[in-house]
């Protein structure tokens, strides 16, 4: 199992429990995933740290003052 910290920047996209898919993207030294249909991005990934699922589950949606996060657990 694998959890992973996404930013969302509304509230009310996600709910906890929700099962989402990601889509990935690829720079030139890392990897980046976007909660489909863009509704939450994550940090740059570095290349051995790669995601080998694409479908995950809401745990946990998190407010702060530079937004909302939303924690998703890989199987």
């Amino acid at each position: 199992m694998r959890n992973m910290e996404f930013k969302m920047e509304r509230p009310g996209l996600l709910v906890p429990g929700q099962i989402v898919t990601v889509t990935e993207g690829v720079l030139p030294s890392n990897y980046y995933y976007t909660i489909d249909p863009s509704l939450a991005m994550s940090g740059n990934i570095p290349f051995p740290e790669r995601l080998r699922q694409k479908e995950g589950k809401v745990l946990d949606i998190k407010e702060t003052a530079s937004g909302f996060y939303v924690m998703v657990e890989f199987q």
